[in-house]
């Protein structure tokens, strides 16, 4: 079995997808050694930078992770298969592409909410299930794990992918598998690959040349959207930047900040991309999201004469329950899927083009350094026996952030109240907060340090998210995982509660500092003044050697700051 470096020294790869992509293309201009389905499909996984896959073993698969474990990359096993999405996805948001294994059915149906998340956040995880043989199918037998036909778990996937296959055939298994990764890293989604077991050793007659397309942009096109783009900047006596999740995905951060350096724009984030850009950045100005952002944002925002939305998800949640107010004939808004400026569509235009040739020159003339208005961390000092509350909260959160820690938040008041911390550089924050699924952080905070073992996560749960997937930390457990877990405990869905309140949102309470008894490791804390929470986070930070765990109760009532914008804002609507 091949070696690997020791897990404390991986690094986060300085490559981004397109320059991987771009480095499988050159290698590709030879014909593969002959190859088993199986081993080709572990070579091109590593061609496009996985290093470390997640999932569950099952009869229909065994023999493909067999030869995984002779491969160079590493097995990583999980408490379930839909926290083995989330771990893919979360190691997809870090390093670049993400990959899972299953079981046919039981295990891949089981994969799906992880999987459709990943679609609608955008984050490439390649799906990889067995399946009955081809040779067993025969006769249409009653073969267990099946559901309706053969073909019943691929006719799902294709709803929540950008591409799949079936590879029970050798003539077109290695062309398929070539076409569904190259989907994978241009369309930054999850795609499906179902192998046959007695596929597994299949090995095609002909030998295999990849070929790889490169997407193109219309030159008449971009030059034209471009000169409209300009057009519109130079103009404009208060533009702004909303930078959104897919600058990240697609590796455009350096780009961004050069547009806004060289023209003295100022920088918004949605909560999606929040972390795209260093937020202690003199441009930055923070989150924009409607009302449950700042007031000073969203009005600087709101009262631009030009917006320029680059890679963002319009969604509620990044609107502030629609309570954002954009006017289309001022937004400039690109993303990989279209490009608007103003009430005008241009087609065929790519994504990173766009972006990279805006931010080439200087647009106009050189504009006055813009006030900054980011939002000062206050100095934090603990008041012996005063109750926590989550304002205070985050508050002590800001002031213990620094470049190894990554936040990693779940759905809920921990999300919300998140979009008031202070990261300090770009890609050290991750949430689901387009997609909203409770149960993302935990798993995902294995997905962090499986892929960056170097970034120590720092993960925002709700206790109702965390009953649903907190044996996760088994798996950090394992592996000798660090993750400082804050359990925000309000006996309850509190975001439900801010909606309609009901008996129906109340949840049992546990002893979550007691989970290091049950898993056999780590350090547990009961916090209920600001004292004990002081004392918890520096012991917390203090233990590099396992998991923290900090049960803080909290009033079932209090919510964050931004929630109480929000309702602020409805209120006076109204």
């Amino acid at each position: 079995m091949a070696k690997r470096a020791p897990s404390g020294k991986t690094k986060l790869s300085s490559r981004t997808p397109e320059k991987k992509a771009a480095a499988v293309r050159r290698s590709n201009g030879k014909s593969s050694p002959r190859h088993t389905i199986g081993s080709y499909l572990i070579q091109r996984l590593q061609d496009y930078g996985v290093r470390d896959i997640f999932g569950i073993p099952g009869d229909f698969v065994l023999q493909f992770y067999g030869m995984l474990e002779e491969s160079p990359i590493r097995v990583i096993g999980t408490t379930n298969e839909a926290c083995a999405g989330y771990a893919a996805d979360g190691y997809a948001r870090v390093n670049g592409i993400g990959a899972v294994c299953v079981t046919y059915c039981v295990g891949g149906l089981s994969l799906c909410n992880s999987v459709a998340g990943a679609y609608a956040e955008k984050s490439p995880v390649i799906v990889i299930s067995g399946a009955p043989g081809m040779g067993e199918r025969r006769s249409d037998p009653l073969l267990h794990h099946r559901v309706k036909d053969f073909n019943t778990q691929r006719d799902v996937f294709e709803k929540i992918t950008v591409a799949s296959a079936a590879l029970d055939d050798e003539l077109t298994a290695f062309r398929e598998i070539d076409r569904c990764l190259e989907a994978s890293v241009r369309f930054k989604r999850p795609v499906f690959l179902e192998l046959p077991r007695d596929k597994v050793l299949a090995c095609p007659g002909n030998p295999h040349v990849p070929h790889v397309e490169k997407p193109q942009s219309d030159p008449s096109v971009l030059k034209e959207a471009l000169q409209e783009a300009r057009d519109s900047i130079r103009d404009a006596k208060q533009p702004v930047i909303i930078a959104g999740i897919e600058i990240h995905r697609f590796g455009l951060q350096a780009e961004i900040l050069r547009l806004a350096e060289r023209n003295n724009i100022p920088v918004c984030a949605t909560l999606l991309g929040k972390s795209v850009v260093s937020e202690r950045h003199p441009l930055y100005m923070g989150i924009y999201e409607g009302a449950m952002g700042r007031e000073e944002v969203r009005k600087y925002v709101e009262d631009s004469d030009c917006v320029i939305l680059l890679g963002t998800f319009m969604s509620d949640i990044n609107l502030g329950i629609f309570t954002a107010r954009l006017d289309p004939g001022r937004c400039l808004y690109a993303t990989s899927e279209k490009l608007r400026i103003r009430h005008h569509h241009f087609h065929d235009v790519v994504f990173s083009d766009f972006v990279k040739a805006l931010a080439e020159h200087k647009i106009g003339p050189k504009r006055p350094q813009p006030e900054n208005t980011q939002a000062p961390i206050p100095p934090w000092k603990p008041s012996a026996g005063t109750k926590m509350t989550i304002k205070r909260l985050f508050q002590k959160i800001n002031t213990v952030l620094d470049e190894a820690v990554v936040v990693v938040a779940d759905t809920g008041d921990s999300l919300f109240a998140a979009a008031d911390l202070t990261i300090s550089r770009h890609t050290e924050f991750l949430s689901t907060a387009y997609y909203t699924s409770m149960g993302f952080a935990i798993p995902a905070a294995v997905g962090v340090q499986v892929a960056n073992r170097a970034l120590r996560p720092l993960v925002l749960v709700g206790d109702g998210a965390f009953q649903m997937t907190c044996m996760e930390l088994s798996t950090a457990v394992r592996h000798g995982f660090n993750p400082i877990v804050i359990v925000l405990n309000n006996k309850g869905y509190s975001t439900e509660r801010f909606i309609q309140e009901g008996p129906f949102n109340d949840i049992h309470n546990w002893n979550y500092h007691r989970m290091p008894e049950l898993l056999g490791a780590g350090w547990g804390f009961e916090v209920h003044t600001e004292d004990d929470l002081e004392k918890a986070m520096k012991a917390a930070f203090a233990n590099q050697d396992s998991f923290s765990l900090l049960n803080v109760h909290l009033d079932k009532l209090d919510v964050s700051p931004a929630l109480k914008r929000l309702a602020e804002r409805l209120a006076r609507s109204l």
